[in-house]
């Protein structure tokens, strides 16, 4: 890419510039430097900035700044292979450049901005056509260390580290730490690569390594690719990351009730044992299974538990998922669901006091708390790799902060 810039901006040099004179002389004034080379001088053009209006088409969008209702069809028809012009979003930022001569402004370029990196160029003068504008993005190694005291957003933030590095951790921990119940004094530490676009943060290209401590817990996570396409994070041991099943099965506000043998039933004020964790979430939350399985129920429970999914999974364990409003789209009785997989919605249905997710699990038949479950593994890495494994491991413990 940066030798493709370089070329660019070497070209552009040997162009004739558009204020020298007829007879090609040199008027006197110093010849100005390329701005970044977006294909053509957008210093010699006067400029207009906009937005993309709320049901804008590109159409209207071309006519609004100048261009003919023929001139714009043919550049959506010659722009196909570039740029889906209805992917268009409503507020993306838009410049239009425009010449002037007898006749009065023409409208030369038009650059919409399809995010922090990406610009389509639209040549809306002469021939009509479309090219694709990616920025440099500059990739830095950092190392991050956040302990929390109000949420890993803000503490993160406050620490000038960039909130995207919290997707990325949630995916990497998403089977051993639960997101949405970390406590103060909690304490992630990470090794990871950044790209950055005009001094800011565009998105986490990787995460090398990192520490979770949690009072005497500690997960630690390795980035290794054993090149088989599988999974790429293990602990220090050389277990996988990924485990059987989630820690959670959505984002929850709070644990409304908790797994126990001797509860007060909210509606019958009877004390029998509710062996289930409650998530209290907003009507319409996206409930997820929390490992592989097949549904072996999926329908209204006449015992009160409302609309109802059951999921079998392997080694024994079996799952279930109640009061939802509704189900997703094709999960039904005998399919077989993945992990991750939406399928269905929190809700209030059959004997409930609020929208909550009434969530179940068992082993060969027993019921488990699902806050105390620990996951069965996934396969770990090959022995053959265990040694680079603990020397990624050693250096990386002697590079972040104690």
């Amino acid at each position: 890419m940066r030798k493709y810039l370089l070329c660019l901006m070497a070209l552009a040099c040997l162009l004739p510039s558009c204020r020298r004179n007829r007879g090609g002389e040199d008027n006197g004034a110093p010849e100005p430097e390329p701005l970044p080379p977006i294909g053509f001088y957008y210093n010699h053009y006067d400029a207009d900035s906009t937005k993309v209006r709320e049901g804008e088409t590109f159409s209207v969008l071309a006519g609004r700044l100048g261009l003919g209702n023929a001139d714009a069809l043919t550049l959506v028809n010659r722009s196909r292979d570039v740029f889906d012009v209805r992917r268009m979003r409503a507020g993306n930022p838009v410049e239009a450049y425009y010449s002037a001569d007898t006749s009065g402004r023409r409208l030369e370029y038009m650059v919409y901005h399809n995010d922090r990196i990406r610009s389509t160029v639209f040549r809306c003068a002469d021939s009509l056509y479309a090219w694709v504008y990616d920025k440099p993005v500059e990739s830095q190694r950092k190392v991050a260390d956040v302990t929390i005291r109000s949420s890993l957003w803000n503490d993160m933030v406050a620490a000038g580290i960039s909130p995207l590095l919290i997707v990325e951790l949630a995916d990497i921990y998403a089977w051993t730490v639960n997101f949405f119940g970390l406590r103060d004094g909690d304490r992630f530490r990470v090794i990871y690569d950044q790209g950055v676009v005009d001094g800011e943060v565009v998105r986490i290209d990787s995460i090398e390594f990192a520490v979770y401590d949690s009072g005497p817990y500690r997960a630690t996570a390795i980035r290794f690719d054993q090149g088989d396409g599988g999974n790429k994070y293990w602990n220090e041991k050389g277990e996988s990351m990924r485990k059987a099943f989630l820690k959670a099965p959505l984002q929850y506000n709070r644990i409304s009730s908790r797994f126990t043998y001797h509860r007060k039933h909210p509606i019958t004020g009877k004390v029998r044992p509710h062996t289930a964790v409650d998530y209290a979430a907003p009507s319409g939350t996206p409930v997820h299974s929390i490992g592989d399985g097949t549904v072996t129920l999926c329908g209204w429970d006449p015992s009160g538990g409302g609309n109802r999914i059951k999921i079998r999974h392997m080694n024994g364990y079996e799952t279930c998922y109640m009061h939802l409003s509704g189900f997703a789209k094709g999960v039904r009785t005998g399919v077989r669901v993945s992990q991750g997989q939406t399928i269905g919605y929190v809700g209030s249905t059959g004997h409930s006091t609020g929208p909550h997710l009434d969530f179940r699990v068992w082993k060969d038949g027993t019921p488990v708390d699902p806050l105390k479950m620990i996951s069965p593994p996934s396969e770990p890495l090959r022995n053959e790799n265990l040694d680079s494994l603990h020397r990624k491991y050693e250096s990386y413990m002697s590079a972040i902060p104690e």
